[in-house]
């Protein structure tokens, strides 16, 4: 299916954009991961958004959300893969689903972490950022998940359940995660193979595993979008959320400081209303 905005990401910024465009009657769709992978989801009180101060911010989200959903806007739970423009066209790579749109807003939040040593190296060589993808690539293998999102737990008994041997690897071992899947503790990895993945390296202990499946809340900016100009890890971007590939724009926390909720507000609602005038710009040429 074909929409005029896919915005990529939940949060203020996300929806603020959602909810612009579907007030220009523009059809929208948000697709983004679990939301207690926000860092606003956390907080225990927000007390400096203007007139609604003392919520959460699960309750602010929770807000957020039940507006855009009133207005219409299309709401999608996976991880964004790649975004690639064609023409004045972009197909957006969800799971192992692809979307159409005829612009984009980033709306990201903040990319933490770099990557790990053979990440890059070992990517489609056994290196992998979607179970649903690729998990049926490994039946009857080893398979090693790095759980670094909160719907990890769910992935890795996916896998299990497609026949893979998963060993779970992770700061520290998730509520959830099923009795029967081994756990392994680390926070320093190292991907490491020949032609292929064949042991990650996790704080000193090898594991021997034909895959692994790095699993984030997001990608990377850049490696979402080849090309896209970023500056210290942020988009970006002008004043009105443009980046330097047309029909793309980007507001929130991955434009840069300050990380606060209403910022993103304002540069969600920004980019929103330019993305819907980039569409009627475009469709009048």
């Amino acid at each position: 299916m074909s929409y005029d905005i896919l915005v990529i990401g939940a949060g203020p910024a996300g929806l603020s954009a959602a909810l612009q465009a579907r007030v220009r009657g523009k059809s929208v769709l948000v697709v983004a991961g679990d939301d207690r992978d926000n860092a606003l989801y956390k907080a225990h009180q927000v007390d400096n958004y203007l007139g609604l101060p003392g919520l959460t911010g699960a309750e602010l989200l929770d807000r957020f959300a039940a507006h855009a959903r009133e207005t219409g806007v299309e709401r999608r739970t996976g991880r964004v893969l790649g975004v690639m423009p064609v023409g004045d066209r972009f197909y957006v790579s969800i799971d192992s689903d692809m979307k159409e749109a005829g612009a984009v807003i980033l709306a990201l939040g903040v990319s933490r972490g770099k990557k790990y040593p053979g990440e890059a190296e070992f990517l489609g060589r056994g290196v992998s950022y979607c179970a649903t993808c690729d998990g049926a690539l490994y039946r009857e293998k080893r398979v090693a998940v790095v759980g670094l999102s909160a719907d990890a737990p769910e992935e890795a008994a996916f896998l299990k359940q497609l026949g893979c041997q998963v060993t779970y690897v992770a700061a520290k071992r998730p509520e959830h995660l099923e009795n029967d899947i081994p756990f392994v503790k680390g926070v320093k990895l190292e991907i490491r193979g020949e032609k292929a993945v064949t042991v990650l390296e996790a704080d000193g202990e090898e594991i021997p595993c034909d895959g692994v499946f790095l699993l984030r809340p997001s990608l990377a900016p850049a490696d979402l979008l080849p090309g896209l100009e970023t500056d210290g890890g942020y988009i970006t971007a002008d004043r009105d959320g443009r980046t330097n590939i047309p029909g793309v724009f980007a507001a929130g926390d991955c434009t840069g400081l300050p990380l606060q909720v209403s910022k993103a507000v304002g540069e969600g609602l920004v980019a929103g209303l330019r993305a819907a005038e980039y569409l009627d710009q475009t469709r009048q040429k």
